[in-house]
C-alpha cells in the first residue's frame, strides 16, 4: 500500500530564520545568505504552535494531536488549520515535506 499525504512529514526549511518577539513568531526567509525582509511572516498563536511542532520532522496526525492538547477547538477545525498552514508554508518554501513517516 502506498503512503498518502496524511503520513507525510514536514520540517522547517533550513533557509529561514525565526524569532519570537513580544510573544509573536516572525519568520524571515533567507536568500543568498541575506534575510528577505520584504517576505517576513508573522504567525498567530495557532500557526506559532504548528511552527514549534515542525522543528523536527512531524506528520500531520502528530501535529493535530499536539494542537488538540493545547487548544480547546474542534478537532476538524484544527485539522483544516494545520493543512492550510502546511500548504501555505510549503508553497512559500518555508517548510519542506520529507517523505513518508515510518
Amino acid at each position: 500500500m502506498r503512503g498518502h499525504a496524511r503520513m507525510q512529514s514536514y520540517v522547517r526549511s533550513e533557509s529561514v530564520v525565526s524569532r519570537v518577539i513580544a510573544g509573536e513568531t516572525l519568520i524571515v526567509p533567507v536568500r543568498k545568505g541575506v534575510g528577505d525582509l520584504a517576505s517576513i511572516y508573522s504567525l498567530n498563536e495557532v500557526a506559532s504552535a504548528i511552527w514549534q511542532c515542525v522543528q523536527t520532522p512531524r506528520n500531520v496526525a502528530d501535529i493535530v494531536s499536539t494542537l488538540e492538547d493545547e487548544f480547546a477547538a474542534d478537532p476538524q477545525q484544527i485539522g483544516r488549520d494545520v493543512a492550510d498552514f502546511l500548504n501555505e508554508m510549503s508553497s512559500a518554501g518555508l517548510i519542506n515535506a520529507v517523505g513518508d513517516a515510518a
